[in-house]
């Protein structure tokens, strides 16, 4: 019973910190690999609105997702529309940023046990006599809040509507008067305040450190990869089995063999299926 009711905090917390690496890509075909980046300077700028600043845990939780947002849109304007549809740039040129960001915060001291965010809602309960945290159960609902949101944003939505179009058919959808460089402004706003949104709710789980930011950036990649890149639902059945992958590692082997996890996923995905469940790229025997 601990391996399953953990098994599902775990697998939601690896849906929430992929949700937004899979919208941009879905949706722009970009790859945002800034998108660990966006996810640490998140919860240092709450942690600056609710420590050094007292501006209140609600005020400075609004004002980090829409900060990082706007960064996240400003990011695509004026630096990643230039290399767009140039698939090797388009990495490096985000993994570059989100780089420039992780440094610059470690510049700024930005390591070991200073920095913590307060849980939403201390305290314990017991299910099925598993002790668990409300900051835990939080991760749950909230999870589920997001990918039921989306889900009605994307279908019941002007511009919902829109972003979809261009997922399905860039051009038909430019045909039809939807700007796509607009779209992938949208797109990679919504993907970076969904990257704040996971680290408001995990982030009181541990520390604020700069590592924290690679490991999220790998866990995000490689539920993409299983589950397929640009489905959205593949990205939420990799996530619970990566997850349940890694609570199992942990209760057999060691903790810090997770990551370990998330790469061999990675692998054996790219040489068994390397579309993954849902994906949409031709295999190989489709390419020769």
């Amino acid at each position: 019973m601990e391996i399953l009711i953990y098994g599902i905090v775990n697998s939601v917390s690896l849906a929430l910190m992929a949700l937004g690496f899979t919208l941009v890509y879905g949706i722009s075909r970009l790859p945002n690999f800034a998108h660990g980046a966006f996810y640490i300077l998140a919860g240092y700028l709450a942690w600056v609105g609710i420590r050094s600043l007292d501006m209140g845990y609600i005020v400075s939780v609004l004002l980090t997702i829409f900060a990082v947002g706007l960064l996240g849109m400003a990011m695509y304007r004026f630096f990643l529309i230039r290399v767009r549809g140039m698939p090797i740039s388009e990495i490096i040129a985000s993994y570059a940023m989100g780089l420039f960001i992780l440094e610059a915060l470690r510049w700024k001291g930005l390591k070991g046990m200073t920095f913590t965010l307060p849980v939403i809602y201390p305290g314990t309960i017991f299910l099925f006599d598993v002790p668990l945290d409300y900051q835990r159960l939080l991760v749950v609902a909230i999870g589920a809040a997001i990918v039921a949101g989306l889900w009605l944003f994307t279908k019941f939505t002007r511009l919902g509507l829109a972003l979809r179009g261009i997922a399905q058919d860039e051009q038909a959808a430019m045909m039809l008067g939807i700007d796509s460089d607009a779209m992938a402004t949208v797109a990679t706003g919504l993907g970076s305040a969904l990257a704040a949104v996971a680290a408001i709710v995990l982030l009181p789980l541990g520390n604020i450190v700069v590592e924290a930011g690679y490991q999220v950036l790998i866990f995000a990649v490689a539920v993409c990869i299983v589950g397929g890149l640009g489905s959205w639902a593949g990205a939420v059945l990799a996530s619970f089995i990566i997850g349940f992958a890694q609570i199992l590692t942990v209760s057999y082997m060691q903790s810090h063999f997770q990551v370990v996890v998330a790469l061999l996923a990675i692998i054996l995905t790219l040489i068994l299926k390397p579309s993954g469940l849902f994906g949409r790229q031709k295999q190989l025997e489709e390419r020769v």
